[in-house]
Parts: structure tokens; sequence; C-alpha cells
């Protein structure tokens, strides 16, 4: 079964990648198609709403030759554009991909992440010259030794490890006092997704994993990841978790354990005290710990 219940991956848009090379038909396309206003920030100047955000035709009479191509909603085109804010009311992406609808979050993030990319590959990476945009913002050309670049996505795996029916987790230093999570970490170069998930877990807290299984992905334009999300089992054995450079703890916690800390998240007001506390239903991370705690039979009850 499929991880669900996280931001980003109810597309419900059709990409329409042929259209990005007919300039003619995107033109034709832009006076009723809807722009998502973006600041350099990445944050939105529009609401929740496809409907509701700004007519190509009210933003500019002629297509920009910024506005970047997202793909077609019931026919109609949608284009990012970054724009400053000059103090309109924003709205950022975690939040979104936590109040708006699935498919405009999930138009919210591939903006973001193609405006990213846009702002850090203005010059080619080989010869330094300024590129140009093409593919109505999808790809870049270098004029003068003649280079193409594409978005740039970063594949990061983020596991829930096992022993005994017990979940590793670990914190980081800069987080809010109670937080944890899962394992996660960059794939390096030349390396499997399992080798990976093996290797950062390894890296991170010492344990030494076994099987791994996939259990769903997330896109995560903060700035430009994707999260590649598994379950995975310790080795026979596996020893109390031992801590590097990266994280500022680790230890196994048991199903009750987790389930009291997600209640506790979850309450309509703050718990006290909240020894564990974990990130929103926003992240695969989340995902990935509930998906552990109902194979368990555990049920996840808000705290009162």
């Amino acid at each position: 079964m499929s991880l669900a219940g996280f931001a980003f991956v109810d597309g419900g848009f059709d990409r329409a990648a042929h259209l990005r090379e007919s300039p003619d038909t995107l033109d034709a396309l832009w006076p009723e198609s809807r722009v998502l206003r973006l600041d350099a920030e990445s944050r939105s100047l529009d609401g929740a709403s496809f409907d509701a955000w700004t007519r190509g035709a009210e933003a500019s009479t002629d297509r920009p030759g910024d506005a970047a191509f997202l793909g077609l909603v019931d026919g109609r085109a949608c284009f990012a554009l970054e724009r400053p804010a000059e103090g309109a009311p924003t709205t950022d992406l975690r939040r979104a991909g936590m109040q708006w609808p699935g498919r405009e979050a999930a138009l919210f993030a591939a903006a973001a992440g193609l405006l990213n990319w846009q702002r850090r590959a203005r010059f080619c990476e080989a010869c330094g010259t300024a590129v140009e945009r093409r593919q109505a913002g999808w790809s870049a050309r270098c004029p003068g030794c003649g280079l193409e670049a594409y978005p740039r996505t970063d594949p990061a795996i983020i596991v829930a490890v096992t022993s005994d029916d017990r979940l590793l987790l670990g914190r980081q230093a800069s987080w809010p006092p109670g937080r944890w999570s899962v394992v996660a970490g960059f794939v390096e170069p030349g390396e499997s997704l399992a080798q990976a998930v093996r290797r950062e877990v390894h890296e991170e807290t010492g344990v030494v994993v076994g099987r791994v299984h996939y259990a769903g992905d997330q896109p995560w334009p903060f700035p430009m990841a994707l999260m590649l999300g598994f379950h995975a089992e310790a080795a026979d054995d596996a020893p109390e978790p031992v801590v590097g450079d990266e994280l500022e703890a680790a230890r196994w916690f048991t199903a009750d354990e987790v389930r009291a800390g997600l209640a506790a998240t979850d309450a309509p007001a703050p718990v006290e005290p909240a020894p564990l506390a974990f990130a929103p239903r926003l992240s695969i991370a989340r995902a990935l710990i509930e998906d552990w705690l109902a194979a368990r039979g555990g049920a996840v009850e808000p705290a009162r």
C-alpha cells in the first residue's frame, strides 16, 4: 500500500510538456490562463484557489518572456511569475501544503522548484556566460559554449528503521524541544537508493540496516529535493544508537511512545510535558511514522 496523507503529491493537472516548445500555442492560451505569482523567497502572492489566481490578460497584455509554463488545468494554462511582494500578503509553501487544496499546493510546489532552479542557474556552469531560457522556462542554453541545462532535482532517502517493534528516531540540535523524526539524507553519486539508506542510517546512528522496502515519495522543493521514503529493518541485535556530527541524539521508541507523541503533536492545545513531538501532516516523514504505527495496530487519537 502506498503512503498517503502528505503534501504536493496530488497533481490534478497536466504538465503538457509538449506545449513547452510551442510558443504560438502558449501565446494563444495566455489571456485566459491563470498566473501564480511568487516573490524572490518563493512565497505566493495569490490565494488558495486556482480560479481566483490572476488572469493572464490582467497580469500582462502579452505573455512575458519570464512566464514559466506549469501545465493545463481543465484546459486552461497555468504559468508562474516571479514578482516583488511590495507589501502584499504572502503564503509560504509549507503553509500552503497544509492548508491549500492538493492541486493548488502541487502547482505551487512545481512553481517554487522551477523558479528556485532558475535563480540558481542564471549563468553557464562551464564558461560563466548568462544563459538563455528556453522551453517556457524548463531549460537553459548558453549562447557562448552551447551547454544546455535543465531543472535539477536532488534525490534524498528518508527511512523508518524498526527493530523488535521499536522505531529509530533522531533529532537535530536546531529543532524545537521534543521534536524527533526518522533518518534522512541525500543520495551520493554512484549510489543506489538501498545503499544510501544503509549508509545514512549507519553514519548518523551507528545502526546496521538489513532489509529495505520502498514506501513512497514526495517532491520537496526546499529548495529542490525529491524525498524517497523507505521502511527498513535493523540487523539482528541492533545496538543502542551512537550519533555522530549530524544528530544531537537518536534512540529507539516503542509504539506506545510514538502513539502518545502523535496525539500530543495533534492536540488542540499544547500538551505539557511533551518529551516527544513530530512534524505536522505535511511531509512524508510524518506519513512513514504513522504507517509504521498503523502496521502495529496503533490508531492515533488526538490528546485532549
